[in-house]
């Protein structure tokens, strides 16, 4: 399956690109995708068609997903 991932701040940098389509086995989870861009061992938000998910929620086919490292401040 096809789903197209956004990646954030120095996110994109640790994955080497900032937005692509990939194709990854179905079914793959949001940690499974996490691992396949390299940022498994870094803290993220990781959202699903404009909706917060965890490691394990699957994905689908035509997922818009976007990896932002998690911030803090005021």
């Amino acid at each position: 399956m096809t789903v197209t991932v956004k990646v954030i701040g120095p996110h994109a940098y640790a994955a080497g690109f900032s937005e692509r389509a990939l194709s990854v086995p179905d079914p793959t989870t949001a940690g499974q995708l996490l691992a396949r861009v390299g940022l498994a061992d870094r803290p993220s938000i990781v959202t699903r068609n404009g909706k917060a998910v965890s490691a394990h929620d699957a994905l689908t086919e035509g997922d818009r997903v976007v990896i932002s490292p998690i911030y803090s401040g005021g």
